[in-house]
């Protein structure tokens, strides 16, 4: 059995045989030898292999580039190199799959567009490499705290004939070919049915049987947004809980960003040590600042007060009734409070139909967490459980209750006051390794006018 590379770089002590399997990052030859670097991806770091003239091989060791996948058999020596520990000294080379010299990534320093042109290869890289490193160790953290806490963790569905946020900017999903004579209901579901924007909905009506449940899980939006921040397709995790309201909805937000940067100092070390030197040489401090200091906590009233005499020239003005751009966002949080906000009780008529009406009549019960470098990354809110006042909600957003009859329903049977929120992965992975691009957190990025791969 072959070992990763990561457990041969952390021995105890020599191995007379092992076995390791990866590719080749460089080679390098000398008078009767040759050097290799080979990674598997379980780390970041390269293993030397040493490789002497007359070593077993099933290809001449100069036909053996960079890129091309080896299974190398050897012992494991203290090696006397500085910087590592320990090296392989074969004993035997397979050349399992050649490369030539038109393998793109050679030793050289390579820009973020043009890796995003062979994202198919782009895994390979040191940063690419680290940024799905630390995407699987968030995910699993990201189950670890909510199945803690007795959340339930459940399947909302992919295609939907619902649309959560009220927007229209969702993907149709059709088997209808617009020939003559077709109609809606020869569609395949009978009716039109869509990507999922947000598994929020059913998820409400799974808190209302199990009372703390989650999904975690791919989501769609057809909005034409070209910005670093957005994206097509993208991951959302979204907690729920029955007998809840806002205050404890944003107490949980908060604990779980925390959370979140509090695992990535303590599991993500070699990982994040390289995104501190070579993306982002605040990131680790601002994980740590996160972690140690409280939120500040502004109703979006005062936080439109602060922005307007702020004397700042915004790309956006600032005025009651918009939405906070990132530029408004990341200007509270590190330039006014210099630490994450969140932002509640937004006016009703910038946010979706199933927020709570406040007493007031003019604001719901809407939050946003902010956080330094990224802005939002979370979006709140106690949901509306009056029916009457859910009928009220959606006539002003002009929706059709007929579409949202099963959605009511939950307000006639067992109704309960609870709340959740909304958080996208891949912001949350922005945040965490100081990468800009929702692009480079992705493996295959979907957004307007690519979908390639």
């Amino acid at each position: 059995m072959h070992q990763l590379i990561k457990h041969l770089l952390h021995a105890q002590a020599p191995q007379e045989k092992v076995i390791v399997q990866g590719w080749v990052r460089t080679r390098r030859d000398a008078k009767g030898f040759s050097f290799f670097e080979i990674n598997d991806g379980s780390c970041l770091a390269n293993l030397q292999v040493v490789v002497n003239e007359g070593t077993p091989a099933n290809a001449e060791i100069t036909h053996i580039l960079t890129g091309a996948s080896v299974i190398i058999e050897g012992a494991l020596v203290a090696s006397p190199a500085a910087g590592q520990k320990w090296e392989v000294h074969a004993s035997r080379v397979e050349l399992v799959g050649p490369a030539d010299a038109s393998y793109p990534l050679q030793k050289k320093g390579h820009t973020l567009e043009f890796l995003r042109t062979i994202a198919h290869l782009r895994p390979r890289s040191n940063l690419f490499g680290a940024v799905f490193r630390t995407r699987s160790r968030l995910a699993h953290a990201v189950h670890q705290f909510f199945q803690e806490r007795d959340f339930v963790y459940v399947h909302t569905p992919i295609i939907t004939t619902s649309d959560c946020e009220g927007a229209g900017e969702m993907f149709r999903v059709t088997t209808l070919k617009g020939e003559p004579g077709e109609k809606p209901e020869d569609d395949f579901f009978g009716k039109p049915a869509y990507l999922t924007v947000s598994g929020q909905l059913e998820g409400e009506a799974l808190a209302c049987a199990l009372s703390r449940i989650y999904t975690f899980g791919p989501t769609f939006r057809a909005e034409n947004s070209n910005t670093a921040r957005h994206a097509a397709e993208f991951w959302m995790i979204e907690p729920e809980m029955a007998f809840c309201d806002l205050a404890a909805d944003m107490d949980l937000a908060e604990e779980f960003i925390k959370a979140m940067a509090r695992h990535m100092l303590d599991h993500c070390a070699e990982d994040l040590a390289f995104f501190n030197k070579f993306v982002d040489k605040e990131v680790a401090a601002r994980l740590q600042f996160v972690v140690e200091r409280p939120f500040q906590r502004i109703p979006y009233s005062e936080a439109i007060q602060i922005l307007q005499a702020s004397g700042k020239a915004f790309e956006f003005p600032v005025r009651y009734g918009v939405n906070l751009q990132s530029e408004h966002e990341r200007y509270l949080t590190e330039e006014h409070f210099k630490c994450p906000v969140t932002v509640f009780n937004y006016p009703r008529e910038i946010k979706p139909f199933y927020m709570r009406v406040n007493d007031d009549g003019q604001t719901v019960t809407a939050m946003d967490v902010l956080v330094p470098g990224i802005g939002e990354v979370i979006g709140g809110a106690q949901r509306e459980e009056r029916p009457d006042r859910l009928q009220e909600q959606m006539a002003f957003h002009k929706l059709n209750p007929a579409d949202y009859w099963w959605y009511a329903d939950l307000r006639k049977y067992g109704t309960v006051p609870h709340a959740g929120f909304g958080l996208g992965f891949e912001r949350l992975l922005m945040f965490l390794t100081g990468v800009s691009n929702i692009r480079d957190v992705i493996p295959f990025a979907r957004t307007p006018k690519n979908a390639d791969f």
